[in-house]
């Protein structure tokens, strides 16, 4: 009698350890995922809220928001304006841009139709600091459509290999994110490095021109389109094609790790004047970047106006901005309080209130409070995209109906 009590009891304290064991497994395969931490937080101010607003420049806005509007009339009704869908969807916008003044409205009636349109959100990151905010142009450089003399350096066309992945199509939780690449032996692998192509080139690859210093079509690879001045005195625009799939490690970021250059005082002239001082090192400090661009050749067209961006609109400048396309959607306006260099080095900085409209990407742009200025091309913006670099605050304009969805604030996640 004791040895069967004994052996029930045996049998049953077995069955309650293998049922915890089953029932804690269980458990752990199908306790939900922890939340995902707050990115940012959208606050609901007013125009009131915006630092010199009523004194603002709104028109390289206003003619950068119409030529979104081309855009957006076409997108389908139902996609979403940025991550979760924070700013409503394209149907949201569609009957703004009907209501968008034509061009040459008197700065009265475009600030109108902006207040009247939309509302603030003052965009506050959860960690870091705010920014920072940069500046971006369209350098120049000489090149001929032959390779003669110094110019040997080529500027390519995309591969026949190269492709284009947008993830968003396979899984929805990844919208906005991308991998471009190159295809070999079907397989799908990132493109060959910047040392590879500078030391081998490409195969089956159309070289679109030979420019005649490398250090400029390097930096023409970083600003990501441009304009060449061909040496039959003509003029064409390298826009932007494609990327062969590594990431972007900015050289100004390797030049202050090795002790060749002070982070104090550090900007795009400065990284040039240390390449161009220092040939016989300037190629290895180069391939430490292992990004690199392709292009594609575009008529000049209007020669106030940069090459199209990621929308696919011709860029305005001070009047189009890049952003993080993972987060903010394509066409909506940013109002941004920082400053800005002087175009002389030995005058001082400026503040710099401006609204802008999210018109490109950068592969260093991340994040929910970051954007990236366009200045457009010459001397100027070259001396004031190369040394902008300062914190500020961040506001998106949101359609009226869509931010009276927020009662005050609201939580962003990202990706």
């Amino acid at each position: 009698m004791w040895q069967r009590t004994w052996r029930f009891a045996s049998a049953l304290l077995l069955f309650v350890i293998v049922a915890a064991g089953v029932a804690l497994l269980l458990w752990r395969i199908e306790k939900p995922s922890p939340p995902i931490a707050p990115l940012a937080i959208l606050r609901r101010v007013t125009f009131a809220d915006l630092p010199s607003w009523k004194e603002t420049d709104l028109g390289p806005a206003m003619e950068a928001f119409q030529r979104s509007c081309a855009v957006l009339n076409v997108k389908p009704a139902g996609a979403k304006m940025g991550v979760e869908g924070y700013a409503g969807t394209v149907a949201d916008w569609r009957g703004l841009c009907a209501r968008v003044p034509q061009a040459g409205a008197n700065a009265a009636a475009t600030r109108a139709f902006f207040e009247s349109a939309f509302l603030p959100l003052e965009i506050r990151r959860f960690e870091g600091s705010e920014g920072p905010f940069t500046g971006y142009y369209e350098p120049e450089l000489a090149a001929s459509r032959t390779a003669h003399g110094n110019y040997r350096t080529p500027i390519y066309g995309l591969p026949m290999t190269w492709v284009r992945a947008d993830l968003g199509a396979f899984r929805q939780d990844l919208g906005g994110e991308h991998v471009e690449g190159c295809v070999h032996e079907h397989r799908f692998l990132p493109c060959p490095a910047r040392a590879e192509i500078d030391a081998h080139g490409l195969a089956d690859t159309p070289i679109l021109l030979y420019a005649n210093d490398p250090i400029s079509v390097f930096f023409l690879h970083i600003q990501g389109s441009g304009r060449a001045r061909l040496d039959d005195g003509s003029m064409v625009r390298l826009a932007y094609a494609g990327q062969n799939g590594w990431p972007y490690t900015p050289v100004g970021r390797v030049l202050i790790a090795r002790g060749l250059l002070d982070r104090k005082g550090m900007s795009m002239q400065a990284i040039r004047a240390w390449l161009e001082a220092n040939p016989g090192e300037a190629q290895n400090v180069m391939n430490s970047d292992q990004s690199y661009v392709f292009f594609s050749e575009k008529p000049m067209g209007d020669i106030e106006l940069g090459s199209p961006g990621t929308e696919g609109v011709p860029l305005t400048p001070r009047g189009s901005l890049a952003v993080d396309p993972r987060i903010h959607p394509l066409g909506a306006p940013f109002y941004i309080v920082s400053t800005r260099p002087d175009p002389d080095p030995r005058r001082p900085d400026h503040p710099f209130r401006q609204l802008l409209i999210a018109q490109d990407t950068g592969g260093a742009i991340r994040g929910p409070a970051r954007g990236d200025v366009f200045w457009g091309y010459g001397q100027d913006a070259e001396s004031i995209a190369g040394r902008m670099k300062a914190a500020g605050r961040m506001f998106v304009f949101v359609p009226r109906t869509v931010a009276a969805r927020f009662r005050t604030s609201a939580e962003l996640h990202g990706p």
